[in-house]
């Protein structure tokens, strides 16, 4: 079978990196509002490396740059055949960064109750 016709996956493996280290690359990888659209519509249907580039008007190395940051953090899948890019969504790195969130929420949340316990007893006569 020659090269071109053999399916090369290129997605990193995340089993080298620390759990914190992953989460910082998922939150990076959400950071950029072309990054998340690009995950909605991984999420949707697979697509090719020029699908995902055409809303943006955005140059095929573009979008592939984009495409590596969101592989690193697990968030996407790429299988090359011959020429062609073939791009997929993987959810399961949100889960962590969910779980984050949650435990943080519950922080923040102790903290604003807190608050207006004591603005509520500043203003009492």
């Amino acid at each position: 079978m020659s090269l071109s016709n053999k399916s090369v996956n290129r997605s990193e493996e995340h089993t080298d990196v620390s759990s914190e280290e992953h989460l910082d690359r998922v939150f990076h990888a959400l950071a950029n509002r072309t990054r998340r659209q690009m995950l909605i519509r991984l999420a949707e249907q697979p697509a090719t490396i020029g699908e995902l580039a055409e809303p943006f008007d955005m140059t095929l190395p573009g979008a592939s740059k984009h495409l590596r940051v969101l592989e690193r953090a697990g968030l996407a899948r790429r299988e090359i055949e011959g020429r062609i890019h073939r791009c997929s969504y993987r959810g399961e790195p949100l889960f962590s960064a969910q779980t984050w969130l949650a435990e943080n929420q519950r922080f923040w949340e102790g903290q604003l109750d807190q608050l207006a316990r004591h603005v509520t007893a500043e203003k009492a006569p």
